[in-house]
């Protein structure tokens, strides 16, 4: 068994290593090395007690006990990774909290069933520190800015189709960040695993030459919020400002979310009232009950068309360029290409 650090581990992993996670499942639910496979020695429960043996009577009554309940999982644990990682003789990685006791056990079994085993030094600690150090050195950006519905999500996914370099933030926290940004889709990642998907975007993002394009963003995505490093650099970055016409982002947000159910649009309108007003809040549920999506879109715009005014409001005006929003995502993609292009010639000429 050898040992490696966080950095030779991700490497593994991206080489193909299949790794394994022996916490339990609410540790691993909590936040993971994103690729890694959960193999838990212990359920969330028998950790609780084993832990508290170790805290009243030792460490040598803790051991026991986890060996009684690690005993007759052997088996199963070694066709779990036969299963998933191939045969003996293949490399697998294998890690716990700090890197001690849990991944020791595994590696010295997996070992000695025939596998080459590598452990992570210090853990999937050693991985967060990783991550804090990563979120506090954000690559440059640039900011793909514009109002509710001018689909500057897809416009990221164009870029990317060019070869540009993108993170896609909304992707990364599972949510459209707004307060109708979670209808459709599944529960959101913790904050810490939302941090982990983070930090591996922008690591790879600083390998590539060139800024980052992201997506104009306050500080929340729903219940994920963005460091304050990045939040920092996005504030100061050049925006490109995507004017969508009225009705063309009224129909995105109807294609978006009409499928969503009425109690859902409903709730989301209830989210918003206080700024929305009352009078227009009420409307939008009548246009809701009445099925005029359309109308109740035209509503919340208004509130959201406001709220984008102040954020721009706040910048400086030096760094906020108008783009022409004239035809699809990919079409306005090219054009943002081009105005990067345009703005680096000027910075070299100036």
């Amino acid at each position: 068994m050898r040992r490696v650090d966080i950095e030779e581990f991700l490497k593994l992993m991206k080489g193909g290593a299949r790794a394994f996670d022996v916490r339990t499942p609410a540790e691993f639910e909590s936040g993971h090395l994103l690729g890694a496979e959960n193999l838990p020695l212990f359920s969330n429960e028998e950790r609780a007690v084993v832990g508290t043996l170790y805290k009243q009577q030792g460490r040598h009554k803790a051991i026991l006990e986890g060996l009684d309940v690690i005993g007759p999982k052997m088996r199963q644990l070694v066709e779990t990774v036969e299963r998933l990682a191939g045969p003996p003789g293949e490399e697998v990685l294998v890690h716990c909290w700090r890197g001690g006791m849990r991944s020791s056990s595994l590696a010295w079994l997996l070992e000695l069933y025939g596998y080459k085993v590598t452990t992570l030094e210090g853990g999937y600690k050693a991985f967060r520190t990783w991550v804090i150090a990563e979120l506090d050195e954000p690559p440059e950006v640039l900011v793909v800015g514009g109002p509710t519905g001018s689909g500057k999500t897809e416009i990221l996914w164009e870029l990317e189709k060019l070869g540009e370099s993108v993170i896609d933030l909304e992707g990364l926290a599972n949510h459209r960040g707004s307060a109708f940004g979670g209808l459709l889709l599944s529960r959101q990642p913790t904050q810490e695993h939302f941090q982990n998907r983070l930090a591996m975007e922008i690591n790879a993002a600083k390998s590539k030459k060139g800024p980052v394009w992201v997506e104009d963003e306050s500080r929340r995505i729903g219940f994920c919020h963005l460091p304050n490093r990045l939040r920092e650099t996005m504030k100061s970055a050049p925006v490109f400002w995507v004017d969508v016409p009225m009705e063309m982002r009224v129909e995105r947000l109807v294609e978006v979310y009409g499928e969503a159910s009425p109690e859902g649009l409903r709730d989301a309108f209830e989210r918003i009232q206080k700024r929305l007003g009352g009078l227009r809040t009420k409307q939008a549920q009548r246009a809701l009950e009445s099925g005029d999506l359309h109308e109740a879109a035209r509503l919340a715009l208004q509130y959201y068309d406001k709220a984008y005014e102040r954020g721009v409001s706040r910048r400086d005006p030096q760094s906020v360029r108008s783009i022409s929003a004239q035809g699809d995502p990919a079409t306005i993609a090219r054009r943002l290409v081009e105005c990067k292009r345009e703005s680096n010639l000027q910075e070299r000429h100036g």
